[in-house]
């Protein structure tokens, strides 16, 4: 089955004609049409029918459609209707996604087995969503996805299967992302992760008793989580970094390192000189320990943590205190570490050695 893909735009194309906004003013009107596809040159993907020879199936994954080559093509635009997807069904050839939606389905269909490394996965319905074609192919990138030009040509037969099958991606099995509060550095970890099959959330934070504030906050990350993501409250990071394989997204290493100091009673509060440096040791040893267990992790780890150094001098000797151990600790991570970057009013710098 041989996919045209006539315009890969959203609904009014990519710039969106009189669109005042600055990812339109970046682009040449006409750079990506409204989205079209045509099948085998003659059948429009397109109303509720299609002509005899191909299978259609809507199904809560999207538009399912199985050509009369046994080419089978997913069609993930709009909102979800009808029932799931079987997973005991084969997986799919080609999948045209609208992933600057939800690309937390595609990581679903990869978990049920839907998408595999053989599946060519092409973004569609592209337009000021995105800030930049740039931004968008870096998202992609990190997706396993890839967007195409109008007009591009995708066969679902065997031997097309040079187009399907992707040269395995080097991945950074560490990465460290430093911000400030309300950077976006969270959503920039999520959103890394968003297309992954299985995904551990570990949340190193209080619980927040009832604070308001801190419950709402908490209530937000939750909700942006993708559904199939599994959540972990701890702050033995070092059991989870030890504990093998897998993917886990760490928010963060501040709140972590909070935690570790009233464990270790390590706040200046009137004590004694000795005792105060005993508990500080003791935090010493905390850090270190997590610095070794993320030098030797054999998981792929995204970890969150606060850049302290821009602000103002603390005012208080316990701010200066937490200031001073967050910074070594994001130091000596970011040493072990084959990702870093920075992220500021949610625009992300890398920080390359």
């Amino acid at each position: 089955m041989k996919i045209r893909l006539e315009g890969t735009g959203g609904p009014e194309g990519w710039p969106v004609p009189d669109c005042p906004c600055a990812s339109c003013g970046r682009l040449a009107p006409g750079h990506r049409r409204p989205a079209s596809v045509l099948l085998d040159g003659r059948v429009r993907l397109a109303g509720d029918r299609l002509p005899g020879g191909y299978l259609v199936r809507q199904s809560a994954d999207g538009r399912e459609v199985t050509g009369p080559d046994g080419g089978r093509l997913l069609y993930a635009v709009g909102p979800a209707t009808g029932s799931p997807g079987r997973d005991a069904d084969a997986p799919f050839d080609v999948v045209l996604m609208d992933l600057p939606d939800r690309p937390e389905r595609l990581g679903d269909l990869r978990r049920r087995g839907r998408v595999t490394s053989a599946t060519r996965i092409i973004a569609v319905h592209l337009d000021h969503r995105v800030p930049a074609e740039s931004e968008l192919a870096r998202r992609l990138e990190f997706w396993g996805a890839a967007a195409v030009p109008d007009g591009t040509v995708v066969d679902t037969a065997s031997a097309e299967a040079v187009l399907r099958v992707r040269r395995p991606r080097v991945r950074p099995r560490r990465t460290l992302l430093l911000g400030g509060s309300r950077s976006g550095k969270s959503e920039e970890a999520e959103l890394r992760l968003a297309a992954e099959p299985e995904v551990t959330y570990v949340a190193t934070g209080p619980s927040g008793g009832d604070d308001p504030a801190w419950l709402a906050r908490v209530r937000a990350h939750r909700e942006r989580r993708p559904a199939h993501w599994r959540t972990v409250e701890t702050t033995d990071l070092v059991a989870v970094l030890s504990g093998g394989s897998g993917t886990f997204l760490v928010d963060g290493i501040g709140t972590w390192l909070a935690a570790v100091f009233d464990e270790c009673a390590a706040w200046p509060d009137g004590t004694s000189a000795d005792g105060h440096q005993a508990a500080l040791g003791r935090v010493a040893e905390r850090c270190d320990a997590l610095t070794a267990a993320w030098r030797g992790t054999r998981a792929r780890v995204v970890a969150v943590s606060d850049e302290v150094g821009l602000g103002v001098i603390p005012a208080t000797p316990a701010g200066r205190l937490f200031r001073d151990a967050l910074g070594r600790l994001n130091q000596a991570l970011a040493r072990e570490s084959e990702d870093v970057a920075l992220v500021v009013s949610g625009r992300v710098v890398p920080l390359p050695l």
